[in-house]
């Protein structure tokens, strides 16, 4: 298999293309200044993660803004810190101010080039929307949680997204996803038995940041630490 099978790339945003971690990390630091014993930040973002996933299987059709509003009082209940309106709703409204991967646009302008371009997030249409003017490029598909109404790992978000796709002629095959989270994105890749290849952004770090952990047996057909290496194994498929 080569990156030059692939007539489209469809991407996991956050994580993979918005360095997630790092602005969950500052966005939660007004609740962490008061709590009586600071966590340190992997812990954190494993809270996040822990929370982040029950609410999403709880409320699928929340918007995501308002999903973290409600992550962030779990979080403020879990660390013993008292929470207001205010506060959440300005933690759920922070997903546009998320910085991307200093790779990420340079990455993408390249591969626009040579590939369409699509979106599957778990995030709301006008998070994205200040999410892609810090990327660069404009893509050619974007679909969201809030099109779809439910979160990935469901299953029903990679069905959504290559119905639509196969609509604008691009079977299965011509698709490669990729993505960070062998959670949110692989795992429902191999069930849709579409081909993947995994940003191990995390590479060398224990644990799984922000992520749940993924269930055994996840599989994917490439493996890069970041997407200017995706980039380069494509200019040397390229060039030979």
């Amino acid at each position: 298999m080569r990156l030059g099978d692939f007539k489209v790339l469809t991407f996991d945003c956050y994580g993979t293309l918005i360095d997630w971690e790092s602005g969950i990390w500052t966005a939660l630091q007004p609740l962490l200044a008061r709590a009586a014993t600071l966590p340190s930040r992997e812990a954190a973002l494993a809270a996040f993660a822990r929370h982040e996933t029950a609410q999403e299987a709880e409320t699928p059709g929340l918007h995501y803004s308002d999903l973290l509003a409600r992550v962030h009082r779990r979080l403020a209940a879990e660390w013993g810190v008292a929470d207001g309106e205010a506060e959440a709703a300005a933690f759920g409204g922070s997903v546009g101010d998320w910085p991307p991967f200093p790779d990420s646009a340079a990455a993408l302008s390249y591969l626009r080039r040579f590939y369409k371009l699509a979106i599957l997030s778990n995030v709301d249409r006008a998070s994205f929307a200040a999410s892609q003017g810090r990327l660069g490029v404009v893509f050619d598909a974007v679909f969201t949680a809030e099109d779809i109404g439910s979160y990935k790992p469901d299953p029903r978000n990679f069905r959504y997204m290559l119905a639509a796709l196969a609509d604008a002629g691009h079977a299965p095959s011509e698709i490669l996803h990729v993505a960070q989270s062998l959670f949110h994105d692989h795992a429902p890749a191999n069930a849709c038995g579409l081909a993947s290849a995994w940003i191990d952004r995390r590479d060398g770090q224990e644990g799984w940041g922000a992520t749940a952990p993924p269930p055994a047996g996840v599989k994917y057909d490439f493996r890069f630490t970041s997407l200017a290496d995706l980039a380069t194994a494509h200019q040397t498929e390229q060039s030979n």
